[in-house]
């Protein structure tokens, strides 16, 4: 090539390497095997040039090397650089890349659980002990040249996004901050704010995969390709993707196939030629079981691979499946390297606590090439897996969701059973930025040629819909920022109230909802418009429409609110005859999931809410807990009782009767079908409609007959066009409503937090008081209920492990609610504080309602929840973790992290409870200590 350029050029180019080699860029690429990628030198040219950048670009891309720039630049410059993280485990990754890099003197790590070197010049930390530093003014922060946050798409997440936007707010304008994201579609918004708060921010999107994605869909034995020409290969080519045609008819086929033997053909039921067809179409096409898969990967070289199970239980059954068919994945030789791997990791757990993790089960698994990956799994055992899987000596995982989050495991093929999951309130499909995260896991750079994405085929899969999640690629990056009560003293302390309102008004939630009002005031002013033109169209020369067709309005909307109280008052009787009821009742329970025959366990609770989610859970009267025919036991709301329900029969319920024990249930709704089965309950007869005799609607009525445009021959035609104008008016009424209620609506939250702390004196004025100190200090969903406790000294006097279970009630949250058994807790001190922790609960809550703070909109405290706490007492109390985990009925993961969490609240009690005449801080201590040991102690990752 050089032999072709003119000697001007020749010299051109001379020059233009000369510069490079003079740059830090030309020594850091020399530390890579490969070379850079376009968007990666573009960021690093710009982070050189002294601009903030933004990196928006797939999983796997190798956006990283951006922030490892950034790390070089800092000790190139003799500066400190701060490696962020939104997890522990990619905190321990990122720090052990960094220390074989540059050696474990220039290298820290500080996250909940350890600290190591934190005085580094390269230090890796999570998120919030950034966001903890910059709110305490650390001595750390000092010479800080440039902090990378990575993952920083985090900002979304509804329970931790926040302390993503404190933390870019707050750094000192002296830092570069380095932002890198998974490829979302409102990249440049996100950077125009950037630009606003840390000045002048470069944006690199690329969506280039460095490997290219096949997708796939397995049916039965054939694999079919998702689209016909997949040139694009995930976005490298421009050509347009059509969904492969031989898909579609099988999906049409297949849904044309659904067989029910109910169904009746013109009358008759379906022809048994029509049955016998049927069974030999279905044979043809399955599901494949989960050893059948990993086998046919196998056959066709695409392991390793993850296969993503929305279900702890269906990951851990999954792996038992695979053992039961006889599965090998790896040689004697992969097997000894396991077991030897394994041995040198798990050798600090005692023999006895191996026994009761499952782990001989778990290391037949491996040997065999095979894991699970989830939450609930000891963290020790997780990270095992991790380094196996890196390290090709386990071939098939298992894994929930929770794997796509940034762990650096690439495999060659990913493998999804369901595009559904359970979002933790109703199944519902799976978003194109959930299956771009976990599909972005298939193709190892630099060993795969391309990577593969296999879809298990369902009944009523819709290609076209697959192929939707498939070819969106990308998912705008929405703010889920809201201030919190730590937040408000913190910043009145540092800034004052002004100055933090100017600065929560810079957040990106509030520069999105400004932005969006600019849209919505265009179709205000187009609105007006049109109801110009619909004005219009409603004259009527006979007289005023307008008023005609208002008293119409007001006629409908009469009616309409009398059926609403008539429904309000058959709530109010239904709730009275609930309120009636006694354990024993036989009922028949009139509509919902649940309706017919069923036995009444417990009457229920008085009228009010029943727990915290205030906003989300409002109930007019009891709850009865009842036993169906069917066995089952379930709490059931007003809404199942439309109408006033009677006791038909009187049972005595045993009192050994267990609503945990399916015999119990068994028996028990046996001998309820035996006494009951053939009562049949009273039909409820309607009630004459109030409208009949009101005399509003009867003035109405005739103002409408006497009205001038009540003659008129174009009545309906004018009407047509007054429902047009005032359907408009409303529309354009809320639009108005959301315009007022997106300006400033960060600044008034905080305003109305302001005010309650003012009250409960926290604050006075720009004056953080003792109280507001304490509050300072405490970290947490719960950090003004932790607060309340310190200041009444609720926890006065408590012995380290009721301390503890305690504060486990201010971090646990139960996966899902049990109604059916109220949770076991310590006696003594400690049950009586849990019951004074939940009274003062109380008083918040309804301060927080009076100064219209609510939880739906993701501010306030939650109830504290007591499911915990004797498993915390228990474990704080030295029993071993066979009782301990036995009784909690937990997996061990899920045990370790909320025994970690509690040790972090614990930890700022301790720094925030009074230093005299107070044994809580002495206590707090003492409970880390207790519950610092076995599995807690020696599981690194929280």
């Amino acid at each position: 090539m050089t032999e072709d350029l003119t000697p001007a050029e020749a010299y051109a180019a001379a020059r233009a390497r000369n510069a490079e080699q003079a740059t830090a860029l030309a020594p850091f690429r020399e530390m890579y095997e490969f070379g850079l990628d376009p968007f990666q030198i573009e960021a690093c040219r710009a982070l050189e040039a002294g601009k903030g950048v933004l990196v928006a670009a797939p999983t796997g891309s190798g956006k990283t090397i951006v922030g490892e720039f950034a790390v070089h630049l800092a000790l190139t410059q003799g500066r400190k650089c701060f490696y962020t993280t939104p997890i522990k485990a990619l905190s321990n990754q990122k720090f052990a890349d960094l220390v074989k890099r540059y050696g474990p003197d220039k290298v820290g790590l500080l996250t909940g659980d350890n600290s190591v070197n934190g005085d580094a010049p390269i230090v890796v930390m999570t998120t919030e002990v950034l966001r903890n530093m910059l709110y305490a003014g650390s001595q750390a922060l000092s010479g800080l040249g440039y902090v990378v946050m990575d993952e920083v798409h985090y900002l979304s997440d509804r329970f931790r996004g926040a302390v993503w936007e404190e933390v870019i707010i707050h750094l000192p304008e002296s830092v570069t901050l380095v932002s890198l994201s998974a490829t979302v579609s409102n990249a440049e918004e996100f950077g125009d704010w950037l630009d606003t708060v840390r000045g002048d921010t470069e944006v690199i999107v690329s969506e280039s995969r460095p490997v290219p994605l096949w997708q796939h869909v397995l049916a039965g034995r054939r694999m079919y390709d998702l689209f016909e020409e997949e040139t694009d290969h995930g976005g490298r080519g421009a050509s347009r993707r059509e969904v492969n045609p031989d898909l579609l008819r099988l999906a049409r086929t297949e849904n044309q196939r659904t067989y029910n033997p109910r169904d009746r053909r013109r009358g008759k039921m379906v022809r048994e030629a029509d049955r016998e067809r049927e069974r030999r179409q279905r044979s043809r096409i399955w599901t494949p079981g989960r050893p059948e898969v990993i086998e046919r990967l196998d056959n066709e070289g695409l392991l390793p691979a993850i296969t993503f199970i929305f279900s702890r239980a269906g990951c851990e059954a999954a792996v038992q499946q695979c053992l039961y068919a006889g599965l090998r994945l790896n040689d004697d030789e992969g097997r000894r390297r396991v077991r030897e791997i394994v041995e040198a990791r798990t050798a600090s757990i005692p023999d006895e606590d191996l026994h009761v993790l499952g782990y001989y089960e778990w290391l037949e698994a491996l040997e065999r090439g095979i894991a699970a990956h989830h939450a609930g799994m000891l963290p020790t055992f997780k990270e095992v897996v991790e380094e196996l899987f890196v390290r090709g000596l386990v071939k098939a995982v298992f894994a929930t969701e929770t794997l796509a989050l940034g762990i650096n495991m690439p495999a060659r093929s990913v493998v999804l059973e369901k595009l559904v999951k359970w979002n933790g309130e109703q199944h519902a499909d799976i978003t194109p930025g959930e299956y771009t995260q976990l599909t972005g896991r298939a193709g190892r750079r630099g060993i795969d040629v391309e990577g593969h994405a296999v879809v298990l085929w369902q009944r009523g899969l819709d290609p076209d819909h697959l192929a939707g999640l498939a070819g969106t690629r990308t998912y705008p990056l929405r703010s889920s920022f809201r201030p919190s009560y730590n937040m408000a003293v913190n910043l009145v302390e540092q800034f004052g109230r002004h100055r933090s309102r100017e600065l929560l008004e810079t957040s990106f939630a509030q520069f999105q909802a400004d932005r969006s009002v600019v849209g919505i005031s265009r179709q205000v002013q187009r609105n007006e418009e049109g109801l110009e033109g619909y004005r219009e169209g409603m004259t009527c020369h006979l007289g005023d429409f307008e008023e005609y067709a208002r008293l119409r309005r007001d006629l409908k909307d009469r009616e309409t609110d009398l059926a609403k109280q008539g429904a309000a008052q058959r709530r109010a009787q239904a709730a009275a005859s609930l309120e009636k009821l006694k354990p024993g009742d036989v009922i028949h329970v009139p509509t919902g999931k649940f309706a017919g025959l069923a036995l009444v366990l417990d009457p229920g609770i008085p009228a009010g809410r029943t727990n915290g989610h205030r906003g989300f859970e409002h109930h007019d009267g009891p709850r009865p807990l009842v036993l169906t025919a069917e066995r089952q036991v379930k709490r059931l709301a007003s809404i199942d009782f439309p109408v006033p329900v009677e006791a038909l029969e009187r049972m005595r319920i045993p009192k050994t009767f267990n609503p945990r024990s399916p015999q119990s249930r068994r028996d028990l709704a046996s001998a309820l079908r035996s006494k009951a089965g053939h009562l049949n309950p009273d039909r409820h007869r309607k009630q004459r409609s109030a409208a009949a005799d009101d005399r509003e609607i009867g003035r109405l009525r005739t103002a409408i007959r006497a009205h001038p445009c009540h003659g008129c021959d174009e009545r309906e035609d004018h009407a047509r066009w007054a429902e047009r104008y005032y359907r408009l008016q409303r529309d354009t009424q809320q639009l108005e409503r959301r315009i007022e209620g997106r300006t400033n609506t960060i600044a008034r939250t905080f305003d109305r937090i302001v005010a309650l702390l003012t009250e409960l004196d926290y604050l006075r004025g720009d004056e953080v008081t003792e109280n507001g100190k304490r509050l300072a200090r405490l970290y947490g969903e719960l950090d003004l209920l932790a607060s309340e406790c310190l200041r009444e000294g609720v926890w006065e006097g408590l012995a380290p492990a009721e301390l503890a279970a305690c504060v486990s009630a201010l971090v646990f949250e139960a996966r899902q609610a049990d109604d059916a058994v109220a949770p076991k807790v310590p006696g003594g001190q400690a049950k009586a504080a849990l019951g004074e922790m939940v009274r003062i609960w109380g008083r918040l809550d309804a301060l927080e309602e009076e100064f219209k703070i609510n939880q739906a909109e993701g501010v306030g405290q939650r109830e504290p929840d007591l499911g915990f706490a004797w498993a915390a007492y228990q474990w704080a109390s030295d029993k071993s973790l066979d009782e301990v985990l036995r009784e909690a009925e937990m997996p061990a993961g899920d045990f370790v992290r909320w025994c970690k969490q509690v040790i972090d609240v614990l930890g700022q009690i301790a720094a925030a409870a009074p230093k005299e005449n107070s044994t809580v801080a002495k206590n707090a201590r003492k409970a880390v200590e207790s519950l610092l040991r076995g599995v807690v102690a020696y599981s690194s990752v929280g």
